[in-house]
């Protein structure tokens, strides 16, 4: 981008307290959280700023925060992650704090979240505004954007560049003219136009009128409804929805993935991508964000893979384990290059899924492919391989390397479980002894009789 991304919204600071639970109460069936730690972080349009600028853009915070300890500390934040904060004097600053155990929340406690007394905006934020490559308007309800001032800031804005409002049920209704609003399906408008019975469609159709009619009233290109493990719906105006799948089913924290989703679509946007494309890609760092960690990684993560929905490098991954072992969960892996995805390979990966809680595929390269099978292989390059493989139910995470064997992915990881396919002793395994150093399992599942990626490039070859 060649201006900056403004965010004008309302900013709240996020508290994780970290402990065990051993204990209850003697006077209530109430847990004793034995705190160990405790992570503050951005929330609200705040995230969605630190997000942005985590993405590499220059970005620029407009917002209301108490002069209190919660407003000095969210704006160190924000300034430690490079965003510009121009905030209105406000009564207080919200906080969300939550009580957490073993990556379970037992508690959330909310503090100064009424609607605050505003002042005025400081006169720069205009100036942001105008100079803005695109804006994304994060609406928490805490009364910023019901400002007169500022609707008309946004509504001239609108007619100029980019805007994208991710909404709120206790906020203002999006100005007219704007590029893409982002509900969730608690904040569409009701369907005015139908009911429930069988005569008025399923569900899609019921959720598609209502987005229909959401755009409508507010008078925007596009509406992308977000669907949570769905991924969202998107109506333009050309007649016919599209529905955009997560590239995976992804179980985990999704504190902050609607200010993923948002920030990303923003980002598309101001390159001066199309509606469909803001959807399609937001969706995908959404699932990946929520896939490494959320919010609770927010200032860690890096952005998503270009390859998308699980892709992740050893960092990322490593956090997921982490999440699942927190859990109590078993992190299962296997390998290979998985050139011509097949049956054979797809009854190993669901196999291998059998075996505990989360599966990470470790993927050969390109030029790891090339190393052992020949100059002419892979026939699928590695991003596509990844993608595919990301896309199937059984696989949680896709880790790519380039050496010849994944020990050194392994070593890293640690899996409980190290699943290969074919017809193998333990002894002609390298991985074996590796596993055994922290305690792993080696296990060999056969692959099914006929599948192989040599015989459908024999095959492909005859018909051609």
């Amino acid at each position: 981008m060649t201006g900056p991304l403004v965010v004008l919204g309302d900013a709240l600071l996020d508290r994780d307290v970290h402990g065990d639970v051993e204990r209850f109460t003697p006077d209530a069936p109430a847990p004793v959280l034995e705190e160990s730690g405790a992570v503050d972080r951005p929330g609200g349009a705040a995230l969605a700023a630190a997000l942005a600028a985590r993405d590499g853009d220059e970005v620029c915070l407009i917002t209301a925060l108490g002069d209190d300890p919660a407003g000095r500390r969210l704006t160190a934040l924000l300034t430690d992650c490079g965003v510009r904060v121009l905030a209105a004097p406000a009564s207080a600053t919200p906080e969300k704090i939550r009580l957490r155990t073993h990556g379970q929340t037992l508690l959330r406690l909310d503090r100064q979240c009424a609607q605050p007394e505003i002042g005025e905006l400081p006169p720069e934020a205009e100036a942001a505004l105008a100079a803005a490559e695109a804006v994304l308007v994060s609406d928490y309800g805490r009364g910023l954007t019901s400002i007169a001032e500022v609707r008309r800031w946004l509504a001239v804005a609108a007619a100029e560049r980019p805007v994208v409002w991710d909404p709120h049920p206790r906020g203002a209704s999006p100005v007219p003219g704007l590029r893409l609003v982002t509900p969730n399906e608690r904040e569409l408008p009701p369907d005015t136009d139908g009911g429930s019975s069988p005569a008025d469609g399923g569900p899609l159709a019921q959720l598609t009128r209502r987005a229909v009619g959401a755009r409508q009233e507010w008078r925007a290109a596009a509406v992308c409804v977000t669907r949570a493990a769905d991924g969202a719906l998107l109506v333009d105006g050309r007649g016919v929805p599209l529905a955009i799948p997560a590239p995976a089913h992804v179980d985990g924290d999704a504190c902050g993935a609607g200010d993923r989703l948002a920030a990303t679509a923003t980002r598309v946007l101001a390159a001066g991508g199309l509606a469909s494309e803001a959807a399609h890609e937001a969706v995908r760092a959404a699932t990946a964000f929520v896939a490494t960690g959320a919010a609770t990684t927010w200032d860690t993560a890096p952005p998503p893979s270009e390859t998308g929905g699980l892709v992740l490098d050893i960092t990322a991954a490593r956090r997921m384990v982490d999440r699942v072992r927190a859990a109590g969960g078993q992190v299962v892996a296997t390998g290979g290059c998985f050139d011509l995805l097949h049956a054979g390979h797809v009854a190993t990966l669901q196999a291998a899924r059998g075996f505990g809680d989360c599966l990470i595929v470790c993927l050969n390269s390109d030029d790891g492919v090339r190393a052992l099978k020949g100059p002419d292989r892979p026939v699928v390059g590695e991003a596509d391989r990844a993608r595919v493989l990301a896309a199937l139910s059984c696989v949680d995470a896709v880790v790519l390397f380039d050496e010849p064997t994944p020990i050194e992915v392994l070593t890293a990881l640690r899996p409980d479980v190290w699943v290969k396919g074919g017809d193998y002793s333990g002894d002609e395994l390298p991985e074996n002894e590796h596993l055994a150093r922290w305690g792993g399992q080696t296990v060999v599942v056969p692959y099914l009789d006929g599948h192989s990626t040599t015989r459908l490039i024999n095959l492909a070859g005859r018909i051609s």
